[in-house]
């Protein structure tokens, strides 16, 4: 493939993601998955600083959308509306390519504590940006926290839904996370 080709990250990704699966996180080189990608090392480093950020590839893509989202929302909606609207922003990014690699990563971070550990540090810029974009509309700051956190625990169990469940469904990811987000609703009203 030449040093050119369109689609370099993408491939870098998908080759991770496929030598992580086969030998593991640890025993896996940056100069196995460029070559496996059909790229040089150079190329790699222009789209990642290291091996570990490919499996978070999009989380500023994905920050964004959510702050968006929250900004975009109608005025005068309430927090869990603006992080409703959030969430079905940042479904917008998600294609059957990421719906098809989510069990594959999901494998590989389970086998790696580095790539669970960044794994958890995603979920907190998430809740960080949407925390920030509620707080910028006059949500309280603890009650923005709370709402954000919500919205990325909703967001992670719609996305598995989405990645793992039935195809045959019909159901989108932006529908599986508000789904999600409205039972979390009912779960906090609950609690003592």
């Amino acid at each position: 493939m030449g040093r050119w080709a369109p689609g370099a990250r993408q491939r870098l990704v998908f080759a991770a993601v496929d030598l992580f699966t086969e030998q593991g996180y640890d025993a896996t080189t940056v100069a196995q998955i460029a070559e496996r990608a059909g790229v040089t090392k150079s190329t790699f480093f222009r789209h990642f600083p290291d091996k570990r950020e490919l499996l978070v590839a999009g989380q500023e893509d994905m920050c964004r959308l959510l702050s968006d989202g929250i900004e975009s929302a109608p005025a005068g909606a309430g927090a869990m509306t603006a992080v409703a609207a959030a969430l079905e922003n940042a479904s917008t990014m998600m294609g059957p390519d990421n719906r098809d690699l989510a069990p594959r990563i999901k494998a590989a971070v389970s086998t790696s504590a580095e790539l669970q550990e960044r794994d958890a540090l995603k979920s907190v810029s998430l809740a960080a940006a949407m925390t920030t974009a509620l707080v910028a509309r006059g949500v309280p700051e603890m009650t923005a926290h709370l709402a954000a956190e919500l919205g990325v625990l909703a967001f992670k169990q719609g996305f598995a839904r989405w990645s793992d469940g039935d195809r045959r469904d019909g159901r989108d990811l932006a529908e599986l996370s508000l789904e999600a987000l409205d039972e979390l609703r009912v779960a906090s009203r609950s609690l003592d």
